[in-house]
């Protein structure tokens, strides 16, 4: 892997034609020995198809990153256009848009008063219990992930994984652009560790898989607790068969597929229940603290299904479409009490919020965050 800029050693950009590449050649005095290397690597159509593979230019937390757009993630950082600059602007606008409007559509919904009750009334130390549950979870969360990195042979210690695993969620829920900490993870591993870009895209998409798929587990197993679902012909049996027969073509697909990243898969999956219990737990542990005494299973299940919405990138860090789930599966699914749904949702993400602000800390001291790489791969 490079870390030299061809693209812009030669002045041109990534859509470069090889005409393009030989004209802008020739427009240099004076040949450098980096003018030459990108030369000879970008007029060649194989060394330059394995370059733009591996190449990644300097990151910016302010773009937007979808773990899913590798593309954006590995392609030359050329300098941003006004153009560009409006698309960030008219994104990050409808961010805060779609965000605002939601949680306007949700508190004109509840009653204020009974929420004040709800938080002046709240036990601190069930909060604090929720908020230590959930720095658990966050701790399996970082060891799954590492399982997955084992799968391709990236092998790194824990103490720079959970401090990377921290940064990343410090990006994902502070910063409105997008999801940076995935793209910020595929950066610097693609740096420190010269792994190629995609297979640690692909390590951290099968990451949130096995997430997605013990939300599904768990929400199989509280399905058993909700006869109300019956009259939408959803049942336990039901459940069940749907839930195990795409499991089965989940594990069919990516050993098929994908079997680099498969040899830890039971392990991962294993820790990927693990997290989501917690959060569960953390929820639990909230409604204790709001001494809530009546039933549990429905507001567990609303909070799993915001979860899946939480990753939608059209708000700030998810809020707004988790609580706006969160309150109608609850009132209008099981016509219990919404206002307590709202406050569950917004306690969620403030502790969410809590934790994740211990990564700005590495954005500050970067010397922090690698201390424990080998010195031959610190930056």
């Amino acid at each position: 892997m490079m870390d030299k800029d061809y693209y812009g050693i030669l002045g041109i950009d990534s859509s470069a034609t090889t005409d393009d590449i030989a004209q802008a050649y020739r427009n240099i005095t004076a040949i450098t020995p980096d003018v030459e290397e990108a030369y000879q690597t970008l007029n060649d159509p194989e060394k330059r198809r394995l370059y733009d593979e591996d190449y990644i230019g300097d990151f910016d937390p302010s773009d937007s990153y979808l773990v899913e757009d590798l593309e954006t993630i590995t392609a030359e950082k050329k300098p941003k256009t006004l153009k560009d600059k409006l698309w960030n602007i008219a994104k990050l606008l409808l961010k805060i848009g779609v965000t605002g409007l939601l949680l306007y559509y949700v508190f004109s919904k509840i009653h204020i008063d009974q929420v004040k009750t709800l938080l002046s009334e709240s036990n601190p130390w069930w909060g604090l219990a929720a908020v230590l549950t959930f720095f658990a979870s966050t701790m399996v969360s970082a060891s799954r992930l590492m399982s997955f990195f084992k799968s391709i042979d990236l092998h790194i210690r824990w103490q720079f994984n959970l401090r990377l695993y921290m940064l990343g969620m410090f990006y994902n829920l502070f910063l409105p652009g997008g999801i940076g900490g995935d793209g910020y993870k595929i950066y610097l591993l693609n740096k420190s560790y010269k792994m190629p870009a995609k297979k640690v895209f692909w390590a951290i998409l099968f990451d949130r898989l096995s997430g997605f798929w013990a939300i599904g587990f768990i929400t199989a197993v509280l399905v058993i607790f909700l006869p109300q679902l019956k009259v939408l012909h959803i049942t336990p049996v039901i459940t069940w068969a749907v839930f195990l027969v795409a499991s089965v073509v989940y594990y069919f697909v990516a050993h098929r597929f994908f079997k680099d990243y498969t040899k830890h898969f039971i392990e991962a999956h294993i820790k990927a229940i693990g997290v989501q219990s917690l959060q569960v737990l953390t929820i639990l542990l909230v409604m204790v603290a709001l001494h809530h005494t009546d039933k549990y299973a429905p507001y567990l299940s609303a909070f799993l299904a915001s979860s899946m919405a939480a990753v939608i990138p059209f708000s700030v860090g998810g809020l707004g479409f988790r609580e706006f789930i969160f309150k109608y599966v609850v009132a209008e699914m099981f016509h219990l009490n919404g206002d307590l749904a709202v406050v569950l949702s917004l306690s969620f993400y403030v502790i969410s919020a809590i934790v994740s602000l211990l990564g700005i800390y590495y954005v500050f001291r970067m010397d922090k965050l690698d201390k424990d790489l080998p010195a031959t791969e610190k930056k």
